[in-house]
């Protein structure tokens, strides 16, 4: 699925999604420009939400994209949320999400992070063995707080290096190879202050194999068997993590919410029934295969740069400040033309961006039609993890950000202005 649910090609032979014109969008709120389509966010939620059935929980992971319009339409689709930060957790709590459905997450979690989760009767997941000690400080003496505690199962998927988490060497969790899990275990559960209602494990992001979070569910059941055995423990969750890959490109063949939920569920029950255990109730977390199919970027070309027998730059007025993925990750996206996006090509072009830096290429060398000043350029699967990192660099204001549906425009965020990259300076 490179496209929202709702694209097509109009009358006018233009990009449409959900029921608006693309060409028309852009040439009415400028660019550059990130537009969602309401629809493919319900409708992958709603996957989600049925394959897991009454089985366990669906958390949306804020930090792929979040915005308060955004988050009401992932909590009336049934869906929790994981934040990783004080300012997650205010957007969150500012949209009305259900405080009861929400996990507090993160890896260097502060004395305030945890103050404003226990505040927000937010489940902390506790990420290192500092926070047994800030929890002392938070949690009032006679209280208890639930908790969740992260678990490294030394697995390392099929992605690249900087998205993959769940391996020995890894800053985030309590490693179950080196003992360190096993440790934490028994802190909690002797903690004055918590409530140890589960543990979580995250193996890393844009992840097609599953078979990764089968082994995964493998050692953390043989853990689970483990902690039965000797200290008499179950929990009553166990989370899975999310990192379910998307297509960026028509190359990419990704496995379906259905197939993620039933593998990751198929592994735990069968793991718990051969080692006698309780079925925890099931917890995953998605965010990119949420929020990055039902989102696309718009630009319109500037300058076109022509080196002979080298390369052609088309430049277009968005870049590596609203989307940094190209150059963090190696990311490779789709690009058409907004205005015919079954025009045949042209030649190879390479889409760079508008920021004082050589590296600030969005896709080097793809096939594109004879593109012209002022053409816009439209690129699919930009709604995850492009606005979330986006920046100012170079003071640049960043984009406004719509929501489309039935032919309805919604404003999510507003374009910054120059006023708002000076609003928290001091003169």
């Amino acid at each position: 699925m490179l496209f929202p649910v709702t694209y097509r090609v109009n009358a006018a032979g233009h990009m449409e999604v959900g029921g608006c014109d693309l060409v028309e969008v852009a040439r009415r709120h400028g660019t550059p420009l990130y537009v969602y389509d309401e629809a493919t966010v319900r409708r992958r939620a709603s996957e989600y939400v049925a394959a897991m059935g009454s089985s366990g929980q669906v958390l949306y992971s804020a930090k792929a994209f979040a915005s308060p319009k955004f988050l009401r339409v992932v909590a009336e689709e049934g869906l929790g949320l994981d934040v990783v930060s004080a300012g997650e957790l205010h957007l969150a709590l500012k949209s009305g999400f259900p405080r009861d459905r929400i996990h507090f997450l993160g890896n260097n979690k502060s004395l305030d992070d945890l103050r404003s989760a226990y505040a927000a009767g937010a489940t902390i997941v506790i990420d290192g063995d500092h926070e047994f000690d800030l929890l002392r400080e938070v949690v009032p003496d006679g209280k208890r707080a639930p908790v969740v505690l992260r678990l490294s199962p030394g697995v390392k998927p099929d992605t690249h290096d900087h998205i993959s988490t769940g391996q020995l060497d890894s800053k985030f969790g309590f490693s179950i190879e080196s003992g360190a899990a096993r440790k934490a275990v028994e802190t909690a559960l002797a903690h004055p202050r918590l409530e140890l209602a589960g543990l979580h494990s995250h193996i890393g992001s844009q992840i097609f194999a599953l078979r990764a979070y089968e082994e995964a569910m493998d050692i953390m059941l043989g853990l689970l068997a483990e902690l039965r055995r000797e200290l008499g423990y179950e929990p009553r969750m166990l989370g899975a993590g999310g990192g379910l890959g998307i297509a960026y490109t028509h190359d990419d063949d990704p496995p379906t919410p259905r197939d993620f939920v039933e593998t990751v569920r198929q592994a735990m029950v069968a793991g718990c029934t051969r080692r006698e255990l309780k079925v925890p109730e099931l917890v995953v977390e998605p965010g990119r295969s949420i929020a990055g199919p039902a989102g696309m970027a718009l630009y319109t070309v500037g300058s076109i740069k022509d080196i002979p027998g080298v390369r052609r730059y088309v430049a277009v007025d968005g870049g590596m400040g609203d989307n940094i993925r190209p150059k963090l990750y190696g990311a490779r996206y789709e690009a058409f033309l907004a205005s015919d996006p079954d025009h045949a090509p042209d030649g190879k072009v390479t889409i760079a961006g508008k920021y004082c830096e050589s590296t600030d290429i969005l896709i080097t060398d793809i096939e594109m039609p004879a593109l012209r000043t002022g053409d816009v350029i439209a690129v699919p699967a930009a709604g995850a993890y492009c606005l979330a990192m986006a920046s100012n660099y170079n003071g640049m204001p960043r984009p406004e950000v719509l929501m489309l549906r039935d032919g309805e425009v919604e404003v999510m965020r507003r374009r910054e202005t120059l006023d708002d990259l000076v609003a928290a300076e001091v003169f």
